[in-house]
């Protein structure tokens, strides 16, 4: 038997020198950006990415206005393009020209202005939360037209002192969340606490419309046939409630909260829907962008700090007067989805993201859906057509603002909308025709490996332009080659390098300009394959499995990377007769590999090949085969598959030095005989050509085993003396000359026999017997 450290031996391999002459790995490999998950990678400047692949020109994204305030929650348009904010951190509303001066019309007592909406007679109605009112605001009879220079945010715009407010409605409860007005200039009131829908006349009559069973009624708007369509927070509900305030839920949505609402032409109902739902009432709480609302037990009482309500905004908590609020969207999880319920009541998710949440929607000129997202600013248009199967239509992530949130949406003149955002207040002009230029920088593409640049495949139409840079750091602005223009008849005008960078100009023109795909040939430099360990098990036997047809073939994923090869568990056998070596190694071109396995004995300084030409990463042999001695093996890898003659690379690693012994030990000059007190004297030597003696056991008799120290009692030398004495029970002595019933005695007068048996393990538990007859006298 013979055995060694039975785990695998592991050690770090130092990297080898490249050498001189500049070789390339196998093949040319690409790398190619088409599909949406790798260009929203990229930065996108006037540039949209398309949910089926390639990008197009964007519409004109520009801003208007910046406020003071934190978040812009709705907006409204007056028919000249005079825009109106309603906001909260200030709580005010912002009435903004079309050429961008800017003024404070009203600021509220509360904390939020929530919802605005514009009468045709130039009045306008505004929600405030917490503390629900609405507000009537009116310009003075024969006031002019106030203006400010267009500018940023800053603490001198002015109050309009030309504007009046007054409380429109008391609904008597905290939330007032929306606003809609009716073709006759009937004022709708979404409120929380209780769910309830208010109806307003132009001259201040209310009258209780719609009571929900649901604690908050979020959004309204209206249908063709004058249906209030409205959404809540708790279920996800969507109702339809005709003018006589008789309703009917159209659709449970999978989310709890119903976060914007939209009815386009042919009388589509859409629906944003986020927030999971959970069986006990909502807890208002998470993040709104920079903003961290802290739990609370029940959705009017805000979280507390010494009493008072506290809202953290990109730092430590401070105080704010009560009492807070819940906003909208907040503590939604799992992103959120759009539903389309058609005009005969049947529902149909279109849209849906894990990440983004939606706050707004609305339509183009063009007739598609606009997403207003968070929490990273994009607005995305969703064709709200369906295909074959009945699912949603195609979209495209059209544009990303300077804020966290696109929280509101209002048309814009010439058919364009006016976007609101929030973390920061911004507002900004979205036009109806696409931008005459947009710019795409892909992401930095990482070779790993120093390459060279072959040509840059685009496939496009239209006015596009290609340029490409390198370097051999990750970021860009650490010098970097400059940008060249790419000419697809010739390598890209990039040095060789690790990581690459495409940019694609778009220009408008006669055709629509729209990039497909681009793909890059790239050439690696080759460097040597690494092993990285090697081990050596004694008394196992490796089972090789049956390969797959593309197990040596080398792929890539969708960025152009090689992929590593799948490696199945090795199956392992156990064998007394066997030494097993196994070894990991790896290539960084993903080169196809193929190993000799060299060993060399003690005191040797010449390698021999055991085996050559391995694919497998293990070999196993007849331990036999290999004389008694200690032993190191060596493994050499290579990736001549993978290359011409001359230009393969190798590296290689040795093991820790094993000992192979498979003789067992041998015991010589066994002898034993009965002594005058009775007892049986045996002595013998044992030996092994290789490895120290661990230890001796007797029998006597055929009984059990008994373990016996050598001569001096320590046993560590390859020859060990042994002499010993072995006690024979009274009754057997007794017996002689008479008949007893007892084991090993004799049952009839004669002398006593006895039998020695003993056993001898070397170090690594070869066995050796031996056997004495013991004669009685």
């Amino acid at each position: 038997m013979f055995s060694t450290t039975r785990a695998f031996l592991l050690f770090l391999l130092t990297a080898s020198l490249l050498p001189t002459r500049f070789a390339f790995a196998e093949g040319t490999r690409t790398w190619e950006q088409s599909k949406f998950d790798d260009l929203s990678k990229g930065t996108a400047n006037g540039v949209a990415i398309r949910s089926a692949g390639g990008l197009e020109l964007a519409p004109s994204f520009k801003p208007v206005f910046a406020t003071p305030s934190t978040y812009i929650w709705s907006i409204a348009a007056d028919a000249a393009g005079t825009l109106y904010a309603a906001s909260g951190a200030p709580a005010r509303i912002y009435r903004v020209t079309p050429d961008g001066s800017a003024a404070i019309i009203f600021e509220a007592k509360e904390l939020q202005v929530q919802s605005i909406v514009a009468a045709k007679n130039g009045a306008l109605y505004a929600a405030t939360t917490p503390d629900g009112k609405v507000y009537k605001i009116e310009r003075k009879a024969g006031a002019p037209n106030s203006a400010k220079s267009p500018g940023s945010a800053d603490a001198t715009l002015p109050t309009d002192p030309n504007w009046t407010a007054t409380v429109f409605f008391n609904p008597g409860t905290r939330y007032a969340w929306d606003l809609a007005l009716d073709a006759s200039g009937n004022l709708f009131v979404a409120t929380g606490d209780h769910g309830e829908i208010f109806r307003v006349t132009s001259t201040g009559q209310h009258s209780l419309f719609f009571k929900s069973d649901e604690a908050h009624i979020r959004k309204l708007v209206f249908d063709a046939k004058g249906n209030l369509i409205a959404g809540s927070d708790g279920s996800g509900l969507i109702y339809r409630i005709t003018p006589s305030g008789e309703a009917f839920v159209l659709y449970s949505a999978a989310k709890r909260e119903i976060t914007a609402l939209a009815v386009d032409e042919k009388g589509n109902i859409y629906a944003a829907g986020a927030g999971e739902k959970r069986g006990a009432a909502p807890q208002f709480g998470g993040t709104f962008g920079g903003t961290t609302v802290s739990p609370t037990t029940s959705p009017i009482s805000g979280p507390t700090t010494g009493g008072q309500p506290t809202i953290t905004i990109g730092g430590p908590a401070s105080p704010l007067p009560p009492p807070q609020f819940p906003f909208p969207g907040v503590g939604a999880t799992g992103g959120s989805e759009i539903y389309r319920i058609a005009p005969d009541g049947s529902p149909l998710r279109i849209w849906s993201s894990r990440e983004d949440i939606v706050y707004a929607l609305a339509f183009d000129q063009q007739g598609r859906l606009l997403a207003g997202t968070g929490n990273h600013g994009h607005v995305f248009a969703i064709q709200t057509g369906t295909d074959g199967a009945g699912t949603g239509g195609e979209y495209s992530d059209l544009l990303k603002a300077a804020a966290t949130q696109v929280t509101a949406f209002a048309p814009a003149p010439n058919g364009g909308l006016y976007a609101a955002t929030s973390n920061l207040g911004k507002l900004f002009s979205l036009g109806s025709a696409p931008m005459s230029e947009g710019t795409y920088e892909s992401d930095v593409f990482d070779a790993h490996i120093f390459s060279r640049w072959g040509r840059a495949e685009i496939r496009s139409v239209g006015n596009v332009e290609l340029f490409a840079r390198g370097g051999n750091v990750d970021n860009p602005d650490r010098d970097w080659s400059p940008w060249k223009r790419v000419d697809p008849k010739n390598s890209i005008d990039a040095p060789a390098a690790r990581f690459l960078q495409w940019r694609a100009v778009l220009h408008t023109g006669t055709v629509a300009p729209r990039v497909e795909s681009v793909l890059v040939n790239y050439l690696p430099k080759n460097v040597a394959p690494e092993v990285d360990d090697v081990g050596v098990q004694i008394g196992v036997r490796y089972q090789s499995l049956p390969k797959s047809p593309n197990t040596d073939i080398p792929s890539s994923n969708a960025s152009g990377q090689p992929q590593q090869r799948f490696e199945q568990p090795v199956p392992i056998i156990r064998d007394p007769d066997s030494i097993g070596v196994k070894w990991s190694a790896h290539d960084d071109n993903d080169d196809q590999l193929s190993y000799s396995l060299y060993y060399r004995g003690d005191g040797e300084s010449r390698w021999l090949i055991l085996k050559d030409n391995l694919t497998d990463k293990f070999y196993s042999f007849e331990a036999s085969l290999l004389p008694d001695d200690g032993y190191t093996f060596k493994v050499v890898a290579s990736d001549a598959p993978s290359h011409a003659p001359g230009d393969a690379l190798t590296d290689e690693k040795e093991s820790a030095r094993v000992e192979i012994d498979t003789t067992p030990p041998r015991i010589e000059n066994l002898s034993a005989s009965s002594e005058a007190n009775g007892e049986l004297h045996v002595t013998f030597r044992a030996i092994d050509a290789f490895s120290p003696i661990k230890h001796a056991e007797y029998s006597l008799d055929a009984g059990d085993w008994q373990f016996i120290e050598p001569v001096g009692k320590l046993s560590d030398a390859r020859a060990e003396d042994y002499d010993f004495r072995i006690a024979v029970p009274s009754n057997e002595r007794a017996a002689s000359g008479s008949t007893v019933n007892k084991k090993n005695a004799p049952t009839s007068a004669g002398p006593i026999e006895h039998v020695v048996v003993v056993r001898v393990y070397d170090r690594y538990d070869n066995l050796g017997t031996a056997k004495f007859v013991v004669r009685g006298r």
